[in-house]
């Protein structure tokens, strides 16, 4: 059993036992449980369920492995030709990691 779920505008595919990296979730602790209700999609056993645009009482229960991961360092460098033109510049996405306990549909 798997379901399409909506965290922060991004969709993910969500199993019981996986592991999510999600854009970082503010004012969450190490162990404790979140859930998410924005479900798009369940598939029981090859019974598909398309929510318009939710499926009703639905909900995927995850518990907070990490709530600070830095990600990879992304450089953007920007350089425009024969003008001695060019900027660098980069960032660190912070993300937090989920564990999926439960997909209830």
């Amino acid at each position: 059993m798997y379901a399409i779920v909506e965290i922060q505008g991004q969709q993910f595919k969500a199993e019981q036992g996986k592991k999510l990296f999600v854009h970082h979730i503010k004012d969450v602790e190490a162990g404790k449980t979140v859930e998410f209700d924005k479900v798009l999609l369940v598939d029981a056993d090859g019974a598909v369920t398309v929510g318009a645009p939710t499926v009703e009482g639905a909900k995927v229960v995850c518990e907070v492995v990490n709530p600070l991961v830095k990600g990879d360092k992304v450089i953007v460098f920007k350089m425009k030709r024969r003008k001695d033109s060019r900027k660098r510049n980069g960032h660190r996405e912070q993300f937090t990691q989920v564990e999926v306990k439960s997909v209830i549909a």
